[in-house]
């Protein structure tokens, strides 16, 4: 290494005094700078520049005896000694600039001072050694000497940087990182350097040296302003994006606050308009659209019927009888909606969805009539919107109706008043909430009411508690609260099913929430049997138990398959009911009451072991709705959703199936009808060993796109001959023959069938299953018979 540099140094101190020319040229015409550090790296530059160029020139013309060479030996020598002392004060000049400026020291230490007292006596020693050959001498023949005080040349290089390296040390927090590390470098780097060249005579490796770490500190200072400007640039993104967070929570108020004082006209309850509109954000975000665009469609939900603000008074509180010509002035309410958000021009989208909500599908809607895409997507999402807030919502014309009925409407008016694909959005977001609530009935248990005061017989009734395979045990005080002497007083409970899980009284209600009530039952044995098959109670008194705490009463509820077993209790009486249910498919809730009491202390628990057979005495024989004809396959009832599955049948190039479907009276929903389940187990069972399900497809044109185990695509329309859906269920609950038709090519099922005016196709492309591929019928509420398979 030595040698090279020897041999190289004069070619190294031409590249590098080039480099640090360009330096200063471009530090000339920069603007990142303030002038004063401009112009101090700039000198800083000319002087690593000076101090080079005179040590190359003292190198090229050592030993030149002519007059030229003897002027240009002395004043490169001189410039080289003069300009070692200058570096460390520019330096010190450039230190001085970033303690003040970044650092914001209005003191500086007064090692800054010292060390510029002794770089200007470094200076003017230079020029004394110059003529009194105190640093070096010449010989006749022009050559170059160390004179007796040479050392003294290395005093202020090497002190002058240490002393300029503790001020950088003690002060580093003053400092960028990017800065610090050029400080340090320049000054412990000339500093090792000049160590070296002591023992290192005939190269200027400390000349060398100062001028590579002039260039590194204009170097790291360009990129220490680079990372301001990236710093600034970010605060300055975040200042905006916080400036657009708090534009947009000022809207979201004034929003919210023009959206108060619209509900206090309409006749929902408080809140609904912020629930339809966290339903229209999770369609748009169903329908992949960027988080802005979900944003606008949230508020466009949020506002679109503002309009109601400008209809009569006399017209919004009769909503639900008005004449001709109050509908009229009703129908306005889209165009004052849309007249009112155009004044918003920043979101054109709000009166675009508040115009067009009305619209249907088959363009039977107003205010324009436009169809299909003709209508714009937002408004396609109100419609679908609008439709789900009335149906759930409490209002003083109804009550909301329950989840299978709202479900059911979206899929009865899919391509009629709804867009099929955001219908289908629509039925998917039901499903995942009704997955979200939990095992069914769960929910419900937390929902009971702890407290009921009781006065006329069933005025004052609790929410259902759901019955199931388990062990439901319910416990409650009951305390008189008779009015007269002669007054009865005693708790009692309902058993019953219904789809909102609530005891109904009114014929319109029953109708609505498909109400049937089984008994009811009073702790003195006491019973009424309404619609169940069978009731049975055995009573028997019991002696008194004194740890039995007075007024206390226990409920024991379970079901098995067609049967309800309940065991009564209130210390003093035993009672067992059995209740035969009209078929398998009906399920089955307690509902607490009473008479002149005053029930407390409700509480209700959950067994984990499962009711068998042997557990529920059977007081009817088992309705079945499956004695017909059997071919290729056992008939099949499936009384509740996926309650029984055909054993699974291997799909090899091509099979078809059919059979004959019934489903039960207690059906009612379209989506009470067979289904087809594409799978793989071990075994060829559904849920066997191994088991991967690749597709459902309920054959009313629904399929269930939860599988991970293969894609589908899926497509329905009803042609020509759909009878409609009213017609549709009637028509399978006298019975309908299916037939469907499977073919496979490789890892590909293709599933075709037409039902009745429903036409169907599926492609099943399995990506993670098993060599075997099979097919099994299930259904929900429908008895399977005749299964062919061709």
């Amino acid at each position: 290494m030595y040698e090279f540099i020897r041999s190289h140094q004069l070619n190294m101190m031409l590249e590098l005094s080039s480099a640090c020319f360009t330096m200063a040229l471009l530090l000339l015409i920069t603007k990142f700078l303030t002038r004063k550090r401009k112009w101090i790296l700039i000198m800083m530059e000319l002087i690593a520049t000076t101090l080079l160029i005179s040590d190359r020139c003292a190198y090229i013309y050592s030993g030149d005896v002519s007059a030229t060479g003897y002027v240009m030996v002395r004043i490169s020598n001189c410039l080289v000694f003069f300009m070692t002392s200058a570096i460390v004060l520019g330096f010190n000049l450039y230190l001085t600039d970033l303690l003040t400026a970044e650092g914001k020291m209005e003191k500086l230490p007064k090692r800054i001072t010292f060390v510029n007292i002794i770089s200007v006596i470094g200076m003017v020693l230079a020029i004394i050694a110059a003529f009194t050959g105190l640093y070096y001498s010449f010989d006749a023949n022009n050559i170059y000497h160390r004179g007796p005080g040479f050392l003294i040349s290395y005093i202020i290089p090497i002190v002058g940087p240490i002393i300029q390296c503790t001020v950088i040390v003690q002060y580093k927090e003053k400092f960028s990182r990017l800065i610090y590390i050029a400080l340090v470098l320049y000054l412990v780097v000339p500093v090792i350097c000049g160590i070296v060249q002591i023992f290192a005579y005939g190269i200027s490796i400390v000349n060398m040296a100062m001028v590579l770490v002039s260039i590194f500190l204009y170097v790291f200072t360009y990129l220490d302003v680079n990372e301001a400007v990236i710093r600034a640039h970010a605060i300055e993104m975040e200042q905006l994006d916080e400036d657009r967070k708090s534009i947009k929570r000022l809207f979201d108020q004034t929003a919210t606050a023009f959206v108060a004082a619209m509900e206090k006209k309409d006749p929902y309850p408080p809140g609904h308009s912020a629930i339809a509109a966290e339903i229209a954000g999770r369609i748009a975000k169903s329908l992949g659209k960027e988080q802005d665009e979900i944003d606008e469609i949230y508020y466009a939900a949020l506002l679109h019927n503002v309009g109601i603000m400008g209809i009569p008074d006399g017209v919004v509180e009769n909503l639900d009888k008005l004449s001709p010509e109050q509908y009229e002035v009703f129908k306005k309410t889209p165009l004052i909606s849309a007249e009112i958000l155009s004044n918003i021009t920043e979101y054109p989208i709000l009166a675009e969805a508040a115009k067009y909500g009305n619209e249907k599908y088959d363009g039977s809607g107003y205010p324009e009539g436009l169809k299909g895409e003709e209508i714009p997507e937002v408004a396609r999402i109100m419609a679908v919107i609008d439709k789900y807030d009335v149906m759930t919502t409490k209002s003083k014309f109804s009550d909301p109706l329950p989840e299978p009925l709202v479900r059911e409407e979206f899929i009865k008016e899919s391509g009629i008043s709804f867009d099929p694909q955001i219908a289908d959005i629509m039925i998917d977001i039901i499903d995942t909430d009704a997955k979200d609530e939990g095992v069914a009935g769960v929910h419900l248990h937390n929902e009971i009411e702890k407290e009921l005061e009781c006065g006329k017989y069933r005025d004052k009734i609790s929410s259902g508690i759901p019955v199931d395979n388990v062990t439901t045990t319910i416990s409650f005080h009951c305390a008189s609260n008779k009015k007269s002497p002669g007054d009865f007083s005693m708790p009692s409970i309902i058993v019953f099913d219904s789809y909102d899980k609530r005891v109904h009284s009114n014929p319109k209600s029953i109708k609505a929430y498909k109400y049937t009530e089984y008994g009811e039952l009073w702790f003195d044995g006491h019973h009424i049997s309404t619609d169940a098959r069978n009731m049975e109670v055995t009573i028997e008194k019991i002696g008194d138990d004194v740890n039995w705490t007075e007024g206390k009463y226990v409920i024991m509820a379970t079901k098995f398959e067609d049967h309800v077993k309940i065991n009564m209790t209130d210390g003093h009486k035993d009672m067992e009911v059995m209740i035969a249910l009209p078929d398998s498919s009906k399920f089955a809730e307690v509902a607490i009451t009473g008479e002149n009491c005053l029930i407390s202390d409700i509480t209700v628990e959950r067994d984990e072991v499962e009711t068998t057979e042997d557990d529920i005495t059977r007081i009817a024989e088992a309705v079945s709705y499956i004695e017909r004809m059997e071919s290729d396959a056992p008939n099949l009832q499936i009384d509740n959703h996926r309650s029984a599955y055909t054993d699974g049948i291997e799909i090899k190039d091509y099979i078809d199936l059919a059979f004959h479907s019934m489903s039960l009276p207690a059906s009612d929903l379209v989506w009470h009808c067979p289904y087809i389940v594409i799978f793989y187990s071990e075994n060829g069972i559904v849920g066997g060993p191994g088991y991967k399900e690749f597709a459902l497809i309920k054959l009313n044109g629904e399929i269930d796109r939860s599988g991970i185990y293969a894609y589908n695509t899926f497509s329905m329309k009803r042609t020509g001959d759909f009878p409609g859906w009213n017609v549709w269920k009637e028509t399978n609950k006298s019975g309908l023959e299916y037939e469907v038709s499977f073919t496979r090519k490789g890892s590909t099922v293709t599933l075709k069938t037409t039902n009745l005016g429903v036409e169907i196709q599926n492609v099943t492309s399995v990506t993670d299953g098993g060599d075997k591929i099979y097919a099994a019928i299930t259904g929900d509420t429908v008895a399977i018979t005749d299964i062919r398979i061709k």
